[in-house]
């Protein structure tokens, strides 16, 4: 390391992404200090946070929320200005939001690096799912992926392996619950297929992890560890020599008289002022915290792109009774997934479509649901037994597109350390509201094959987290933030990192994706410091 700089690359944030990035360049010899807003929590004192805490359907909970590292859960850290009300879950504290995720560690198929040039509608990527094919299997052996081989996941190449992959998951998937068998025999003679979810709540032991033993509380904290968070991959960094400082808010990247990036600014939670330098410079906060701090620091946007093309997934719901019980709230919270919609010639006219089935313990809500219909004593019990049983719940997601005027930006409010809350402006297209029709028809066709009674089947869109698109990667860089390196196009040592970077959305989890660009970008950058 030269003597003029503090280290060969800094890290901003220690979440998954940043994490597995940072833990790269520790593997190659170089020198990193990972710099985190939050702290550092055991796992035992989560899950103690958890069963003390009388917000159990609230999944940050449990995790600190402090006046200087807000969560989304924040009273007014998340200002939204427009027409539809944005939230993403997210957490400060070291490892980053995937305390508290289900595990879906899909792959993007390849047809969504081309939606412009195969569909006529949003973005083609700057690379291609060939050249992202062995970053997505070095991400799934680092995370540890539990998946089966042999599936179809576009839904329309039936008996194929799909995406195409050049070896098998770590691990194969878990065990279908009763309730995900019952319900793909039910709709298997539809034409429907239930396909196994890839995920990281390991099926046996892997790298120090227990396999998953089906406590059904992925979110809002795994209680042994089964399931991945990016606290695994923080700790494997500092072990392999990374320099973690906890409490330290970055607000202000600076540049250098070159225009190179020379140093990031730092308050800790105490008020004092850190400036550190490096090489190169990893920006890993998150899809809104990144493009908030460049915006702070006047960097990486001659574009105006930054902040911009902000794409979550939405979707609708359904709620209903088997006619016979399934036993929800056994394993892992998710499981799998239905295609039908995924890909294909109807992308041109609206989003596609994935569905899958809820399978967390439904006893909370049913007991809420009979009080209020007057329900009480010993019926009550027998009641909440009964309809507890027999519940079930899907859910759908829907692709959203780039567009420049969603965005997010820094807010009118102030946190304690002074530094701005999130301001998003939000409005749904066109497009993704053209799957609700479709996804409608599946939801009815799912409950006729159940025999079941309808308890809610809405039209109305939802938030399903996932925020893509607002540091978004291109070949253009009038039109773009960084290139298919990850690399800003204004300053050529800022590697931006994350879900931000995704020039299309999909219809599934993006965390995968972004950890194997991570990891990418973080190759490339271990050949240049």
């Amino acid at each position: 390391m030269a003597q003029d700089h503090d280290a060969d690359v800094i890290v901003i944030g220690s979440g998954t992404v940043g994490s597995n990035a940072a833990y790269e360049l520790a593997q190659q010899g170089k020198s990193v200090i990972i710099l985190e807003a939050g702290v550092r929590i055991p796992r035992w004192k989560l899950i103690q946070s958890f069963r003390n805490s009388p917000r159990r359907t609230d999944y940050n909970g449990p995790y600190p929320d402090e006046p200087w590292a807000h969560t989304s859960a924040s009273h007014a850290y998340v200002q939204n200005d427009g027409d539809f009300a944005m939230v993403a879950n997210f957490l400060k504290l070291v490892g980053g939001s995937t305390w508290h995720w289900g595990g879906a560690t899909w792959r993007f198929i390849p047809d969504d690096f081309k939606m412009k040039s195969t569909y006529g509608v949003g973005r083609d990527w700057p690379i291609s799912y060939d050249d992202l094919e062995p970053w997505y299997d070095r991400a799934e052996y680092e995370i540890g992926v539990a998946g089966n081989l042999h599936e179809d996941q576009s839904g329309t190449r039936p008996g194929e392996t799909w995406p195409p992959r050049s070896r098998d998951f770590p691990m194969p998937a878990q065990k279908n619950s009763y309730m995900l068998d019952t319900f793909a025999k039910a709709i298997g003679p539809m034409g429907y297929e239930v396909v196994a979810e890839p995920s990281a709540m390991m099926s046996g032991s892997y790298r120090g992890r227990p396999g998953c033993v089906g406590n059904n509380n992925c979110a809002p904290v795994c209680p042994i560890g089964a399931n991945y968070s990016g606290v695994f991959h923080a700790d494997l960094a500092v072990e392999a020599g990374c320099q973690l400082i906890t409490g330290a808010t970055v607000d202000r990247i600076e540049k250098g008289p070159d225009g190179r990036i020379a140093s990031v600014r730092y308050k800790s939670s105490d008020g004092t002022e850190g400036r550190l330098s490096a090489k190169a410079f990893v920006l890993a906060a998150h899809g809104y915290e990144s493009p908030k701090l460049m915006i702070m620091s006047e960097v990486g946007n001659s574009s105006d792109m930054v902040g911009r093309n902000l794409m979550p997934h939405l979707g609708l719901g359904v709620d209903f009774f088997a006619a016979e019980a399934v036993w929800p709230g056994r394993g892992p919270i998710q499981q799998g997934a239905i295609f039908s919609h995924r890909d294909g010639a109807s992308r041109a006219r609206h989003s596609g479509i994935k569905h899958a089935v809820n399978n967390f313990v439904p006893n909370e809500a049913m007991t809420k649901r009979l009080l209020s219909q007057g329900v009480l004593g010993s019926e009550l019990d027998r009641r909440i037994r009964h309809d507890s049983a027999r519940y079930m719940s899907l859910y759908s997601m829907f692709e959203t597109l780039p567009d420049p005027a969603n965005r997010v930006q820094p807010g009118p409010l102030k946190d304690a350390l002074g530094n701005p809350n999130i301001r998003l402006t939000y409005a749904a297209d066109g497009y993704c509201r053209g799957a609700i029709d479709p996804c409608i028809a599946d939801f009815t066709a799912f409950v006729q094959a159940m025999d079941g009674e309808t308890l809610n089947m809405s039209r109305e869109l939802a938030n399903h987290d996932h925020i893509m698109g607002t540091t978004i990667m291109g070949n253009d860089p009038t039109d773009s933030v960084v290139d298919g390196d990850c690399r800003s196009w204004d300053h050529d040592n800022l590697f931006v990192v994350g879900t931000g970077n995704l020039p299309s959305s999909s219809v599934v989890n993006p965390t995968l994706t972004a950890v194997a660009l991570g990891i990418r970008a973080a190759d490339t950058i271990a050949k240049e410091v």
